[in-house]
């Protein structure tokens, strides 16, 4: 871990304020949906280690699923536009009350798609909690119910977000070091 650790520019956001934060998301969505048949959807691979820790938090009966989305083209910092799945979910929703459960909300892009493509299965509702909003990227509108944090135009890495499927373990959420993600590429990172 110490390797990983050395190619971090500096820690955003603390392992003590990631577990106070996410406390705080699952008392707001344990008495929003008190009474509720709630059904999270989890957004791999990245949003699987916000989604554990979120599950303990919520003190509610609750269920979850998973979908794998694509949107990434020709490199691993800059969206294609093209948004996929490759792993859709098992259960149906229809008539449950859906959560999305993301890990980062950059452009909008892939979140919009998502739920464009959930209503379509007659959810009784649907809203998103994002760990990580990074609005000043924001090219399509869509609207957080839940924020972990808002944060700046940055490339981060840990708890769950990665470059090149590295770094995801990392208890904090840093941001990598330009050197990292920029030997082949002079595009900016957006993620």
């Amino acid at each position: 871990m110490a390797d990983l650790e050395n190619d971090i520019a500096k820690i955003l956001i603390t392992r003590e304020q990631l577990t106070t934060r996410i406390s705080e998301l699952g008392q707001m969505i344990s008495r929003d949906y008190a009474g509720k048949d709630l059904f999270l959807v989890c957004v791999l691979k990245g949003g699987v280690v916000f989604l554990s820790d979120l599950v303990r938090a919520i003190h509610i009966p609750h269920a979850f699923d998973f979908m794998a989305i694509s949107s990434y083209g020709g490199t691993h910092t800059e969206s294609s536009g093209v948004v996929r799945i490759l792993m859709d979910l098992n259960a149906s929703i229809e008539g449950r009350n859906v959560l999305i459960v993301e890990d980062i909300v950059d452009t909008g892009r892939t979140l919009a798609y998502i739920t464009e493509n959930l209503r379509t299965r007659n959810p009784a509702s649907l809203k998103i909690c994002a760990l990580l909003n990074k609005p000043s990227r924001r090219e399509v509108p869509v609207t957080l119910d839940y924020v972990g944090f808002d944060i700046p135009n940055e490339f981060v890495v840990g708890y769950g977000l990665d470059y090149n499927e590295l770094y995801r373990n990392l208890p904090f959420v840093g941001v990598l070091k330009p050197e990292m993600y920029t030997g082949a590429h002079s595009e900016t990172p957006t993620t």
